[in-house]
């Protein structure tokens, strides 16, 4: 058996802070880019240091902002950092930023800068913190999608359950609707595989979080399949929690469903 070893780092970046406007001689001479792939939540450690490159307390003072800009200066994302300092002390002046797979689902690949400041929690003043080298307010992160370069595979769903017995309405396994990753333009695509069906296929979607017996479904759309149908598609914009496809046929079936959010 031959052994791959893998490595699981902290994307970690030191910031610089001149909260007292120190003089100080140091300078940092070499800032690395920051590496982040679309496809996948991307977190990203944050140490600040004062001109003396000694850490700097951050914990119930300050809220570490963050923003993101495209190579037009676009704002792509702008976050709260979360800090990691605690009171014992530990990880002083650490905080991390999460750029999620949504900031970036229709984002080519490409070099962004940032900038990050620090908000005082009590008189609103901001501190901008030094990101890049000899003192340079912003720093640079490369965005690359060469590790997730195709679509993920759609969901297939192939088994329907009557609702009540003799009822003729029949429903499918309930989804998730990936709402946490479709804050965007929130389209999804369904594909109808049907066998000689003829009736019609509706899809239900709910805002609720753990769909039960008592949810409310609402219907999104309504296809009306006729037997010479053999694919059919249908596309729509929405933000909810999950879905399901009901279906109330006269004849005919239908071979599957592939849902792509």
């Amino acid at each position: 058996m031959q052994l791959v070893p893998k490595y699981l780092l902290n994307n970690s970046v030191t910031l610089t802070a001149n909260l007292a406007g120190e003089i100080t001689e140091y300078r940092s001479v070499y800032q690395r880019n920051v590496n982040i792939v679309r496809g996948i939540d991307n977190v990203i450690q944050f140490n600040v240091l004062n001109a003396d490159q000694k850490p700097v307390s951050i914990l119930n003072t300050y809220t570490p902002k963050f923003k993101l800009y495209d190579e037009t200066d676009r704002l792509i994302a702008e976050k709260d950092g979360t800090v990691l300092e605690t009171s014992t002390p530990s990880k002083v002046g650490h905080f991390t930023i999460t750029i999620a797979e949504n900031d970036l689902l229709d984002v080519k690949s490409q070099y962004f800068h940032y900038t990050v400041y620090l908000h005082h929690n009590s008189n609103n003043t901001k501190t901008i913190l030094y990101s890049g080298t000899n003192f340079v307010n912003k720093g640079t992160i490369q965005l690359s999608s060469e590790e997730f370069p195709g679509p993920l595979e759609s969901y297939s769903i192939s088994t329907f359950t009557e609702e009540n017995p003799q009822s003729g309405i029949f429903l499918s396994e309930i989804i998730t609707a990936e709402p946490a990753i479709n804050g965007n333009s929130a389209l999804h695509t369904l594909a109808y595989y049907l066998d000689n069906a003829v009736g019609d296929i509706i899809i239900q979607g709910t805002l609720d979080n753990q769909p039960n017996s008592s949810t409310f479904w609402s219907d999104i759309n309504t296809y009306t399949a006729n037997s010479a149908d053999t694919i059919k598609y249908v596309n729509f914009n929405g933000v909810f929690s999950h879905l399901r496809v009901k279906h109330t046929l006269t004849s005919g079936s239908v071979s599957k469903i592939l849902v792509r959010n």
